[in-house]
């Protein structure tokens, strides 16, 4: 698991986000932090008692369209592409393949179930990015 993360401020300074109770602010935070490279979390009610937040912030979340939530019990970040990017060489697939082909990412580098939107509304963008092995790597230890 990778031991960085970012979180766009297009994301998290927003009202609509600003708004939502601490504890589900937090909660989402959390979940950006244990997500894979993909932005899947396997354990979200995990994650959810252990920093003490409610079942409801988690709900808030979701109808906040923050994140997705299937039938497994595997959330999504909707925004994570739009935060978030892994090189090509560091990238490590979801293991949560079923959910992620239920996904199409949208023009504003957004999640979206497929069964929501329309072909014409859509566009994959090339996510993993190349890069350069000379760039700055984070040393264990």
């Amino acid at each position: 698991m990778a031991q960085r993360r970012m979180f766009s401020q297009k994301v998290v300074e927003t009202d609509r986000f600003l708004d939502m109770a601490l504890t589900a602010q937090t909660l989402y935070f959390h979940l950006g932090m244990h997500a894979d490279d993909d932005g899947f979390v396997g354990n979200p009610k995990s994650l959810r008692r252990m920093i003490g937040a409610s079942d409801d912030d988690l709900k808030a979340l979701v109808e906040k369209g923050y994140l997705i939530l299937f039938e497994d019990g595997v959330v999504a970040i909707r925004d994570w592409l739009v935060s978030n990017y892994v090189k090509k060489d560091r990238y490590t697939p979801t293991i949560y393949t079923t959910d992620r082909q239920l996904l199409v990412v949208d023009r504003n580098r957004r999640y979206q179930l497929a069964a929501e939107v329309t072909p014409e509304t859509t566009v994959e963008p090339e996510r993993i990015q190349n890069g350069s092995k000379m760039d700055p790597q984070v040393r264990s230890g």
